[in-house]
């Protein structure tokens, strides 16, 4: 049986239009890490921030302090959230990394022996040196050593289809979604191909997005596949993360709407 579950690790403000272009005001929004749990092995979808934006941000992200204000307190890391679930992130075998921005590759060296499976374009993006100013990539959060599997388009994690790489490019040159299967229904955990359920039902993109196209091809596969029954976990939708249960509860498919 595949067991689901969903941790915050931590908090991110900043103008709403950075999420959702043209809107007015200032949006708080939780930065979320998944645990999947297989009988083959344990699984997690993100690792969040780095340990030291809890006591120095302003150092760690540099220029990107100037537009994101974190909230991050001792025991929202994604190593204490899984020891409060009895698991040991040194023993987690598989890290599969949405894309390599601050809040969601930030964890990365926490989870030391796990592989990272990430695609192949975003990896060789992640260390195209002259690019990596421009696109809010920082090395020191994902270049740290653990064994990497890069992938093209979609990929079968665990052999049985039940935990699937879905490629949604646009945000960055090479975003993934997880596709999950559990014994209720399929779950999408978009990140961010897709930051709010308004990014979904209206098309709109953030201002910043690395192919405005690519994108918007990616939201239409999202709305596809939860026309075909899967639930969807929108990426940074705080609205939507107060109706799904925080670990040690675990997430069933069809309690999500």
């Amino acid at each position: 049986m595949v067991r689901l579950f969903a941790m915050t690790c931590g908090w991110i403000e900043a103008e709403y239009r950075a999420f959702l272009e043209d809107e007015p005001g200032r949006l708080r929004v939780p930065v979320p890490c998944y645990l999947i749990d297989h009988p083959r092995g344990k699984v997690v979808f993100d690792s969040g921030l780095h340990i030291d934006l809890q006591t120095d941000a302003a150092a760690r992200l540099g220029v990107l302090a100037r537009f994101f204000d974190v909230t991050f307190h001792p025991g929202e890391e994604i190593a204490a959230r899984l020891a409060a679930l009895d698991v040991d992130a040194a023993k987690i075998r598989h890290l599969v990394t949405s894309h390599l921005h601050f809040d969601h590759a930030g964890g990365n060296a926490s989870l030391p022996n796990a592989r990272i499976v990430i695609q192949r374009r975003e990896w060789e993006a992640g260390r195209d040196a002259d690019g990596i100013a421009a696109s809010g990539y920082n090395p020191a959060d994902y270049d740290t050593g653990q064994e990497v599997l890069t992938v093209d388009g979609e990929h079968d994690l665990l052999g049985d289809g039940s935990v699937t790489c879905v490629p949604t490019y646009g945000h960055t040159p090479g975003h993934q979604s997880l596709r999950v299967r559990l014994a209720d229904g399929d779950v999408v955990l978009t990140s961010d191909a897709c930051y709010l359920r308004r990014t979904l039902e209206e098309l709109r993109l953030s201002p910043v997005v690395y192919d405005r196209d690519a994108m918007l091809a990616s939201l239409r596969r999202l709305r596809a596949l939860r026309d075909a029954g899967s639930r969807l976990f929108y990426g940074h939708d705080p609205e939507f993360w107060a109706t799904v249960p925080q670990a040690p509860a675990e997430v069933r498919a069809a309690a999500i709407s």
